[in-house]
């Protein structure tokens, strides 16, 4: 039976110092994991995970499991014991794991998904990525950044609606999705701001840089081709939201009125390769266009700026 299988190998590790795991043991461990999930034992998995006595081998080996788990999460209906039990056991990984390895683990599953699995993916592994990267302390900015690019890149393929019955209805999750990616972004939006208020020289530019980047990109993508009229019957807009909530990320990380008012970003880097220069000048005026235009014609963020209009 699965659940004995793990635990042979639980209480063969226990008794092993954290340097001489092998291979091995991590291959035993992630197959009798994956097995306890795929033949429905996720609360007794969930209890080898709490137990104090496996903290060290959960820290080390839990993040194999990440494949396996989000499989079994979408193969329970929301209201099964057994999928509650599997999201406990994700919130228990995101506490327990060497954040590093489990940073990559959940990224290697969300730049696995594709077509209607994408927004659900990303979705469901939001939270526990965020709690993840928080603990990296200082050394956040490139796993951020990786993350944002990756979260964005995934949805990139997918179609805006753009009716209303389409709005409304959000087949595919892309609404909902990208305001959750929004909220998964503040916490860091925050740590920026805390930084450049405790000292005017705040040099450390790569966290923000990261964020400018997600907010050129989430211009580009969904926002320069999102219906954003105000909708009757629809109170809150999803994508006036989304793009209201970019504009205050750029304003808050000091970078809206340079970009809306001098339109240019630093001096632009030298790219070697002519034609991704090229690539890359047009979406930086891709994201300033629709950038004017989300505040010139359609008035948001307009509260940044009251002596202008």
């Amino acid at each position: 039976m699965a659940v004995d299988e793990l635990q042979a190998i639980i209480q063969r590790c226990q008794i092993l110092e954290e340097a001489d795991f092998k291979g091995e043991d991590f291959n035993l461990f992630q197959v009798a994991g994956q097995k306890c999930l795929e033949d429905g034992y996720a609360a007794q998995l969930l209890e080898v995970i709490q137990n104090e006595k496996n903290k060290i081998i959960i820290k080390n080996m839990g993040w194999n499991l990440i494949p396996p788990l989000v499989r079994c999460i979408f193969t329970y209906k929301p209201e099964d014991d057994k999928r509650e039990h599997c999201l406990r056991i994700l919130d228990q990984l995101a506490q327990l794991c060497n954040p590093k390895e489990l940073v990559l683990g959940l990224l290697e599953q969300i730049e696995q998904t594709s077509g209607e699995q994408v927004c659900q993916t990303v979705m469901l592994l939001l939270q526990p990525l965020q709690t993840v990267l928080l603990k990296l302390q200082n050394k956040k900015a490139y796993s951020v950044g990786l993350s944002l690019a990756m979260i964005m890149n995934q949805l990139t393929p997918l179609p805006v609606p753009y009716t209303k019955q389409q709005i409304q209805e959000d087949k595919l999750g892309l609404c909902q999705c990208c305001n959750a990616v929004v909220d998964f972004a503040k916490p860091f939006v925050n740590e920026v701001v805390k930084n450049m208020e405790k000292s005017s020289e705040y040099n450390d530019m790569e966290l923000k840089e990261e964020l400018l980047k997600f907010c050129m990109k989430s211009l580009r993508y969904p926002l320069l081709t999102a219906q954003l009229e105000q909708l009757e019957g629809i109170e809150e807009h999803p994508f006036r939201h989304f793009a209201t909530e970019i504009i205050d990320i750029l304003w808050n990380i000091k970078e809206l009125i340079p970009l809306v008012f001098l339109h240019h970003k630093g001096e632009s880097p030298h790219w070697e390769n002519q034609e991704f220069a090229d690539t890359e000048r047009k979406n930086s005026a891709d994201s300033l266009a629709c950038l004017a235009y989300l505040m010139f014609v359609q008035h948001l963020g307009i509260k940044c700026f009251p002596v202008v209009f």
